[in-house]
């Protein structure tokens, strides 16, 4: 995974993180990414073309999450190589994310 350097917002400071991987995957890391709980943004590309994009909010969870899995695991089906960029908020308790190159 690679960061991306944060920026300011209403509910505190983010960071972008990017995935890439093979479409087979792309269900399972959406999910893991969405339970992990500091996701502000999801955004799905194939090379640099945006497929999908979803916000989501700290109480996404359970029936709220089955039409976004629903979604992805149709996408995943016609999708060979894509990127994940996932947009986390900075708990006080993360450590600093990392910067790039590293």
């Amino acid at each position: 995974m690679s960061a991306a350097g944060g920026q300011a917002r209403s509910g505190g400071e983010t960071f972008w993180e990017s995935v890439k991987l093979e479409g087979g995957q792309l269900v399972g890391k959406i999910a893991e990414i969405i339970h992990e709980g500091n996701v502000r943004r999801v955004i799905i590309k194939q090379d640099e073309r945006v497929l999908m994009e979803f916000p989501l909010s700290v109480g996404v969870v359970g029936v709220m999450l089955a039409p976004i899995l629903a979604a992805v695991g149709a996408a995943a089906v016609m999708i060979k190589n894509c990127t994940i960029d996932v947009e986390r908020e900075v708990r006080p308790t993360d450590p600093p994310p990392p910067t790039a190159g590293q």
